[in-house]
């Protein structure tokens, strides 16, 4: 199980820092005994096997005493996002079915009001208990709205299908899709992990991705297998890439795994090279295409680390991997997604429902132990997206289109619901995207497509400009014609200083959508 992580390592190294954030810190031992306690809470209280626990918290010691002590009392965890409104954050609660949220003062009065169906309970964080002793006081209750208990350990040992944790994804509805991941889903891509980057006990990981987001898995529990420390990264420095440049360097982080575009932010304004880093031995991105322009930069500036591509829906946790070894000059295209990992099997899928052959473009399906349960108290939507083949086994259909190459290598090439059709011509938005990146004065862009009456879609596009470099709108769609048919250049590139973007760092396509669509 998950928190068995914790507890043999707070066995072999109880007086190792596990956790640092800002100025404070976590053993441990010191962590090994909180989780315990708050698991005994939650466990008095009628939560336990069956349970779902939602965490309300800012990213910080004690939501990862809560992560732990949650699962630990056999419950699974479900991570609410602070940033997100509220009636969002209510609807979750409510599909989750949560029996107890784990608060703050500060943000469980805002959210409260919202609830339609209140927890049975709730737990808020004491901020006036010491660190050893952190805690949760807790207040109501109403036995009848706890989950009945599920099973638990039987006798050929822990029952590794529980739900562990329970990470909500935008639907395409407007109603948010709960992905459930089991224990054994998690540790199939967590030992993977561990093991892949080679991770110890004198690692220092840094956890930049908030908990509700799936990179956050690999940040907390490999590094808790390792021994390892994992030092969670201030928000604020979003923001300030030196700033942030500056942090990663004064913590001497060993591994860090983000979004690519922060690592292009930090490549191209974090003025890196004023610091050392040769403790920086792996650098892992994931989530979003990284435009070779700025990977090339980033391995210039950081040249003695070790670079991993890692893809993988949040239903799937991380299926393919690939080790960036080499960026020829003449490399214009985003670098593959690689192979299958973590016990993971792969096919590229036609619409016919026959498999591709290298070099065909289709539909990846994943296969595996790292699968999803299914989708929280959404069984339409789950039959959906789990097909059964004629062996009887579960394939999740990802709704990314690839490409296998010659060498067996995988290439995203964009979404299924991202190809859209504009005067009968069939679009690709990555390609566009791709293109637009290839211009040596953009930083970041991304098209998007407007429903048209008379063409089916009218596309748009917005750019950022490196620092330095001042970008014409009209210089762009030239830059365009000379590379795409016409009927693929956006009718507009609008030229902003930055892209929207949602609370995990991805750029959120919807919100630049709706700001592209007004007059």
């Amino acid at each position: 199980m998950l928190h068995d992580l914790l507890i043999e390592s707070a066995a072999r190294y109880p007086d190792r820092t596990a956790v640092v954030d800002r100025t404070e810190s976590i053993t441990y031992r010191e962590l090994d005994e909180a989780s315990a306690r708050l698991a005994g809470e939650l466990l008095a209280r009628g939560a336990g096997p069956g349970s779902r626990i939602g965490l309300y918290l800012d990213k910080s010691l004690d939501a990862i005493v809560a992560m732990w002590g949650v699962l630990r009392a056999g419950a699974a965890y479900v991570p609410l996002d602070v940033a997100s409104p509220v009636r969002r954050v209510a609807r979750i609660v409510d599909n989750g079915e949560l029996c107890c949220i784990l608060s703050t003062p500060k943000r469980w009065p805002a959210l409260a009001p919202a609830v339609a169906f209140p927890p049975a309970f709730v737990g808020i964080a004491s901020s006036t208990l010491q660190q050893v002793e952190r805690g949760f006081a807790f207040e109501s209750s109403d036995p009848s709205r706890v989950a009945p208990a599920g099973r638990g350990a039987g006798p050929e040992g822990p029952d590794l299908s529980r739900a562990a944790y329970i990470l909500y994804t935008s639907g395409s509805t407007g109603q948010p899709k709960g992905v459930v991941l089991s224990h054994r889903a998690a540790r199939s891509f967590v030992d993977w992990a561990a093991e892949t980057t080679g991770l110890g006990p004198t690692d220092i990981v840094s956890s930049h991705a908030p908990l509700h987001f799936d990179l956050s898995v690999f940040d907390l529990f490999a590094t808790c297998r390792a021994g390892a420390t994992v030092a969670l990264v201030p928000p604020e420095l979003n923001v300030f890439p030196r700033n942030l440049a500056d942090w990663i360097a004064a913590r001497r982080i060993t591994v860090w795994y983000s979004v690519p575009s922060l690592l292009a932010r930090l490549a191209l304004a974090g003025g890196l090279e004023r610091c050392d880093w040769t403790h920086l031995r792996q650098i892992i991105f994931a989530g979003e295409v990284f435009p070779i322009a700025q990977l090339r930069r980033l391995r210039e500036q950081i040249p003695g680390a070790r670079y991993w591509n890692w893809y993988g829906p949040t239903e799937t946790n991380v299926c393919t991997a690939y080790a960036v070894d080499a960026l020829p000059p003449e490399q214009t295209a985003p670098v593959p997604i690689g192979t299958a990992c973590a016990n993971n099997k792969l096919l590229v899928m036609n619409d016919a429902g026959s498999v591709c052959a290298p070099g065909e473009t289709g539909e990846l399906h994943v296969n595996g132990p790292s699968l999803m349960t299914g989708y929280q108290a959404m069984p339409e939507a789950t039959a959906r997206a789990l097909v059964a083949r004629g062996d009887g086994t579960l394939w999740y259909r990802t709704g990314d289109l690839v490409r296998e190459d010659a060498a067996g290598l995988l290439h995203l090439l964009g979404r299924r619901d991202g190809m859209i059709k504009s005067r009968g011509y069939r679009i690709e938005l990555g390609e566009i995207e791709s293109v637009l990146h290839q211009h040596p004065g953009v930083a970041e862009a991304a098209a998007v497509a407007l429903p048209d009456e008379e063409s089916g879609h009218v596309i748009r596009a917005a750019a950022v400009a490196e620092a330095g470099h001042a970008l014409d709108a009209g210089e762009l769609r030239a830059f365009c014609a000379e590379r795409l048919p016409a009927y693929m250049i956006p009718l507009s590139i609008v030229v902003r200083g930055s892209l929207p973007r949602g609370s995990t760092g991805k750029i959120d396509r919807l919100r630049l959508l709706e700001e592209l669509s007004r007059p």
